[in-house]
């Protein structure tokens, strides 16, 4: 695709073939709707359509008493890419300047420039353990910077930023008036028991745009729940960006989306049980292969391994589809072909055999 907006990334999870098992997909393996209503009465779930506007009042009221902002702060989206492209849509104007982070979510840059912004980047180097070094955006800074984008922990590589790189960032931006949007969708997906979330950067101050979902980190990915936090003016501009895309949300599913948050630790305990057994796996893995270089993540459900001939990971992406119907993520899609992401939100069991035929195709098998 040649538009500057396209996201290649998307466009390829979407049409990449099917396989048996999946190291490619990032969200958490999905909760049922008869998990998700366990202990309702049916009865409850009758009407398809509601009240509408802004979204279901009970959701948005839930959103923001978990996070802690107030109502006016909450903006409803389509999913962690529709609060992307509504927290973008908030802040920027044709010809304004972003800066994003490398290597990024393409979605991330797709979305400024479908909005007409010219995009700049900064990097978190692979060499500094992909961290965010508040240091490389004041370096890529100019006056014409009217947002920073970045996620939080970063995709591909699953690694955190600190409180106080989020704070020195924020007041980088602050001081030439512009915003620091930090997508949180991995956040709340921690990795190790009694470990608790990275910090968010949503109450940091009104420089700060946070966006997520029930996606990643809670397995309700089919809801299409996602929201943005932001000082209210910030907020309510989200939701008036959203009149000009969708209008308005789906009633029933913003109905279940109210009562996952209501059953929230419930879903966060399933997520902990899975994520602490599946990344076992992967850093056993990991330290049984002489071929990679990796940085473990801090939270989330995805992983950035190197391999450390430099090799293109494209061809080895493509043998293990064709021999052993198994996908992880070139790495081109994240601009560094020497690396893949690899996914361990899914199955427990589908993730052994997938990591036995990584080991098989990478020992050329």
């Amino acid at each position: 695709m040649s538009e500057p907006y396209a996201a290649p990334f998307l466009r390829w999870a979407k049409t990449r073939p099917a396989v048996d098992y999946d190291l490619a997909a990032s969200g958490l393996l999905p909760v049922s709707l008869a998990e998700l209503l366990a202990g309702e009465p049916l009865t409850d779930w009758a009407e398809i359509t509601g009240p509408a506007g802004d979204g279901f009042p009970p959701l948005r009221e839930a959103i923001g008493s978990r996070y802690g902002v107030a109502l006016d702060g909450v903006a409803l989206a389509a999913g962690g890419a529709g609060a992307n492209f509504l927290g973008c849509a908030a802040c920027l104007a044709p010809g304004d300047e972003v800066l994003v982070e490398w290597p990024a979510y393409d979605p991330l840059l797709a979305a400024p420039r479908l909005l007409g912004a010219v995009t700049r980047r900064f990097a978190r180097r692979p060499e500094a353990g992909f961290a965010l070094e508040p240091e490389a955006v004041r370096a890529a800074l100019t006056p014409r910077t009217r947002l920073i984008v970045l996620s939080h922990p970063h995709n591909p590589s699953g690694v955190a930023a600190s409180a106080a790189a989020l704070a020195e960032v924020g007041a980088a931006a602050g001081a030439l008036g512009a915003r620091v949007l930090v997508d949180e969708v991995y956040r709340e997906a921690p990795l190790r028991a009694g470990s608790p979330a990275p910090p968010s950067a949503a109450l940091l101050g009104p420089e700060f745009i946070v966006t997520s979902s029930l996606t990643k980190a809670f397995g309700l990915a089919g809801l299409r729940c996602g929201w943005v936090l932001a000082e209210p003016e910030l907020a309510a501009r989200a939701r008036a960006a959203r009149d000009a895309v969708d209008g308005s949300g789906v009633f029933l599913a913003e109905k279940l989306a109210a009562l996952a948050l209501r059953k929230i630790e419930l879903l966060a305990a399933r997520a902990r049980t899975l994520l602490e057994a599946n990344f076992q796996l992967v850093n056993e893995f990991m330290a049984s292969r002489s071929d990679l270089d990796w940085r473990p993540p801090d939270a989330g459900t995805v992983t950035f391994p190197r391999r450390r001939d430099g090799a293109d990971s494209g061809p080895l992406a493509e043998r293990l589809l064709a021999r052993y119907r198994t996908a992880i993520v070139p790495g081109r899609f994240f601009e560094l072909p020497d690396h893949f992401r690899l996914s361990f939100g899914g199955p427990t069991e589908s993730l052994t055999a997938g990591l036995a035929a990584l080991g098989a195709a990478l020992d050329g098998e």
